[in-house]
């Protein structure tokens, strides 16, 4: 029996890998990218602006989550239809990981993120202490 292992065969203490992570590969050359931990998901900053956040777990939170504001949810919807508002999350966009256009999608939102666009992307509200 392992460390990480209980007598009951679970494990404890081990996080599960995002499996969807692989999205932000394209931005590990990027000086300002940073991936952290968001509400159990995995989220993408690019010059200090939340980006994107990446979910793999049961609907609604089980895709890409594209951070931006209401006023260009028609713009990016009509660029890719397959987007939607989130259902718990509503000012952001959403493609579930098992929408045939999410691989598209997760390609083409990546290259808007490089480039700057700026539909994607709002500013983190700072964080209050405790």
């Amino acid at each position: 029996m392992t460390k990480a292992e209980s007598i009951f065969g679970l494990t404890k203490g081990v996080r599960r890998s995002n499996s969807l992570v692989w999205i932000f590969d394209k931005f590990e050359r990027e000086p300002s990218y940073i991936r952290t931990k968001m509400f159990g998901c995995e989220a993408a900053y690019v010059d200090g602006m939340l980006r994107l956040v990446v979910a793999d777990r049961g609907e609604p939170w089980n895709g890409l989550l594209v951070c931006t504001s209401q006023e260009h949810h028609a713009a990016l919807i009509e660029e890719m239809p397959a987007l939607r508002p989130h259902a718990v999350l509503g000012k952001w966009l959403y493609v579930a990981q098992d929408d045939q256009a999410f691989e598209g999608i997760a390609e083409r939102i990546t290259t808007l993120v490089l480039a700057r666009d700026s539909r994607v992307g709002v500013e983190p509200k700072p964080r209050r202490r405790r």
